[in-house]
């Protein structure tokens, strides 16, 4: 069988296990979730391990007939952007089932229905990456809405309804313009060598279109993969769900299914609108550094710790969208990059945040203080994880923002002049609460905590090792990235800027 499709089909065949357990053997449930989790791992791993870096075509490829009468396929296939997102999504899946083995307690409905959604979610985070067709894509892309809103809305806290209900609607709003955009491109091929939606065949169809269509549709998928991202000023969703969220949830939410609206950026936007792509990257280009500055300037006034970490995937959101409408191969390189490093970095602090918060009963940042005397090994993933955000070099986030701005640089220098600020609010908004965490004074309240326990620092060592490893070593991600970056900007006509001294002789 396809190793895309098997990696599909594991997370689903989980979820019939879970089910057919019986409802008050809740361990029994936890244990074949966690086993599911980690048997796709292993499958991630072993296909990464056999992916041709050297081959920028499509790789482990299956395509069968869904519904010939329109077109449609079941097409899946990775190349090195796919693929680096699909690793990142099935090793952090069993790192949030261990890290909140307790989450689903306390929550609307049982646990066996928690981790039915959680491996429903797998299966559908790997099959948005590999989709080739985009009507599959799409299905996909509406798909991983319902496991997320019933996780908000019936495990969450807090005003989780109405998070939910926010979450769904502004994704629901994004995911019609964007069909609305794929009906067009389906009739411009059927009036252009027949009707499809293999990717391959649309991204020739823009010859035969106007500007102003080509625009048209290319807005409607922008501005669906911009609130998946989220961009400002469509981010206003992110913060509440993050919040209300469990931090598991959150997890999933902005360390992977967030990376669908940059990945799609990539895949669509650039790969099936090129000349619109030129047309409105200065327009996006603006949107970008607005993200990157609001996003910081939102985390340093907050006071609350999930919120804290939702703003400041804001800001780096920014950043990622900066270097992907770059058009240069450092930027698209390094916002790929800025992809995997920021799922793991944003894992380690809602983690860590989520086993403070259930420690301490309490959000709020002003509630901790001293907790570096008293849960050291908490306090110091807490701190590796803030100083990954804040892209401290030695760690893994240092190396993608310096590629996406030095990438922006030779396209767009004032725009990377400007970003670069961002990094000096990124050491106030994450030193800020880092020393009123981890220093100064015990807080009152906070003199007994527990330290982690063994499955906390089972779930969390990978984290953090991933987050050091790719800070002094990142070749083995990039070697896979580079080869995709150049090949996406070569066959949509783009080429890097020549620099201005090699331009004079």
């Amino acid at each position: 069988m396809n190793a895309l499709t098997s990696m599909m089909l594991l997370p689903l065949l989980g979820s019939l296990l879970v089910a057919v357990i019986p409802t008050d053997q809740v361990l029994r449930i936890k244990q074949a979730a966690l086993g599911t989790t980690l048997l796709v791992a292993i499958s991630g791993v072993m296909a990464w391990i056999k992916f041709d870096s050297e081959n920028t075509a499509f790789q482990f490829v299956q395509i069968a007939q869904w519904i010939p009468s329109f077109g449609i396929n079941y097409a899946v296939g990775v190349d090195g952007l796919s693929i680096v997102l699909i690793l990142m999504s099935v090793l952090l899946a069993p790192i949030v089932v261990l890290a909140g083995w307790n989450e689903s307690e306390g929550g609307r409905w049982s646990a066996k229905v928690f981790y039915i959604l959680i491996l429903v979610l797998e299966t559908m985070m790997i099959g948005v990456f590999a989709a080739t067709d985009v009507f599959l894509f799409y299905v996909f892309f509406e798909a991983m809405l319902i496991p997320v809103y019933f996780l908000i809305g019936g495990y969450g806290s807090g005003e989780r309804a109405a998070a939910a209900v926010k979450f769904l609607l502004y994704s629901l709003f994004g995911g019609l313009l964007m069909l609305a955009s794929i009906i067009g491109l389906y009739v411009i091929s059927g009036a252009n060598g027949g009707h499809t939606f293999d990717i391959g065949q649309l991204s020739e169809m823009h010859k035969y279109m106007s500007s102003t269509t080509q625009n048209l549709l290319f807005l409607g998928f922008f501005i669906a993969f911009a609130i998946k991202a989220p961009l400002w000023p469509l981010h206003t969703w992110l913060p509440d769900a993050a919040a209300s969220a469990t931090p598991g949830t959150s997890v999933l939410l902005l360390g992977i299914l967030d990376k669908v609206g940059t990945f799609g950026m990539i895949r669509f936007c650039l790969a099936l609108f090129p000349d619109a792509s030129k047309t409105f990257t200065p327009v996006i280009m603006v949107l970008a550094v607005i993200s990157i500055l609001y996003g910081a300037f939102l985390a340093i006034g907050a006071r609350d710790i999930k919120r804290l970490i939702a703003y400041t995937s804001i800001s780096h959101f920014g950043f990622i969208t900066m270097g992907i409408f770059a058009m240069t191969t450092q930027g698209h390189s390094g916002a790929t990059l800025y992809m995997f490093n920021h799922g793991f970095s944003t894992a380690a602090l809602f983690l860590v945040a989520g086993w403070m918060i259930s420690r301490r009963g309490s959000s709020t940042i002003a509630d901790f203080g001293g907790l570096q005397r008293v849960t050291p090994v908490m306090a110091w993933s807490f701190f590796i994880a803030g100083m990954s955000s804040l892209a401290l070099p030695g760690l893994s986030s240092f190396v993608s923002e310096f590629l996406v701005l030095v990438g922006t640089y030779t396209r767009y220098p004032v725009a990377a002049i400007i970003a670069t600020f961002g990094i000096v609010l990124a050491a106030l908004y994450i030193l800020i609460p880092v020393q009123k965490v981890l220093h100064g004074p015990t807080t009152p309240g906070n003199e007994n905590l527990p330290d982690l326990n063994l499955r906390e620092k089972i779930a969390i060592g990978p984290v953090i090792a991933v987050i050091i490893a790719l800070g002094f070593y990142p070749a083995p991600l990039l070697n896979v990235i580079n080869p995709a970056s150049a090949h996406v900007l070569e066959m949509q006509g783009f080429t890097d800027p020549v620099p201005s001294e090699s331009a004079g002789k």
